[in-house]
């Protein structure tokens, strides 16, 4: 096991050098979400966009490899039909992040889109010690809170049970039962709604195919490994979509429990 001392943890702005690395983690993202539209069209651009909101680990006994990125988007919540934790979750709030720079509106508070850790490294505490660098850089910015839809690590395990059923299940501590939900609890983080259309991937029966190795070849609902819902296919119209909930947590920015 490698010594959890040797990791670095900085913001992307302290180092840029290591922007074009950040992706080389093996993470375990399932495969279907890398066909997002939101993602396809907006998430490569957050780390040079916004380095100040974005963090880095390295660790210094394996050359310096990158071991986990955190990355994160100011937006302004307060214009016409916006909120701070909208349904859309982790969608809506990188597309307001992108539309707010390139109009050059001011934002009013920040969210966390990803903390993602090499499969080497879980389990190490290093994704706490990523969430308190990333509330740390986002006051930095000036802001009081940093807001996460976050996607609970132990809810693949049980598709079919509703995320806001999910979310309240609590220990015997009164922490979450949920592992990365129970990470943000201990870190000051408050528990505020689900986000019931977090992220949506639609594709055809033969892209599903190909995304999963499943049939896709009966009408109702299809449980896909990874997914934290069903997949409601179509066979009739040649499509399947995937639609993601998440749950809305609230911090303290700057490291301070909440």
């Amino acid at each position: 096991m490698r010594d959890i001392d040797s990791i670095t943890i900085t913001t992307l702005a302290e180092r840029p050098a290591l922007i074009p690395r950040i992706y080389e983690i093996d993470d375990t993202w399932p495969y279907f979400t890398a066909h997002e539209p939101v993602v396809g069209a907006l998430l490569g651009r957050v780390p040079e966009d916004f380095p100040d909101y974005c963090v880095v680990a390295t660790d210094a006994t394996d050359g310096d490899r990158v071991v986990a990125r955190g990355l994160s988007v100011p937006f302004n919540a307060s214009l016409d039909g916006r909120e701070e934790t909208p349904d859309q979750g982790w969608d809506r709030v990188l597309v307001w992040a992108s539309d707010d720079r390139l109009r050059g509106v001011a934002p009013t508070t920040a969210s966390a889109l990803e903390i993602t850790v090499d499969r080497e490294h879980l389990g190490r505490g290093l994704s706490s010690r990523m969430l308190t660098a990333m509330r740390e850089a986002v006051g930095r910015q000036g802001h009081d809170v940093l807001l996460a839809p976050v996607r609970p690590t132990a809810k693949h395990l049980e598709p079919r049970v509703p995320m806001a059923d999910y979310a309240l299940r609590r220990r015997d501590d009164g922490l979450p039962a949920d592992p990365w939900l129970r990470v943000h609890v201990r870190a000051g983080g408050v528990i505020e709604k689900v986000a019931p259309a977090s992220m949506t991937v639609s594709g055809s029966l033969a892209e599903w195919r190909r995304w999963t190795g499943l049939p896709f070849d009966r009408d109702g609902d299809v449980e896909v490994p990874g997914a934290l819902t069903p997949v409601r296919c179509d066979v009739a119209h040649d499509r399947a979509v995937y639609v993601e909930p998440n749950v809305w947590v609230r911090h303290r920015a700057g490291g301070r429990p909440g």
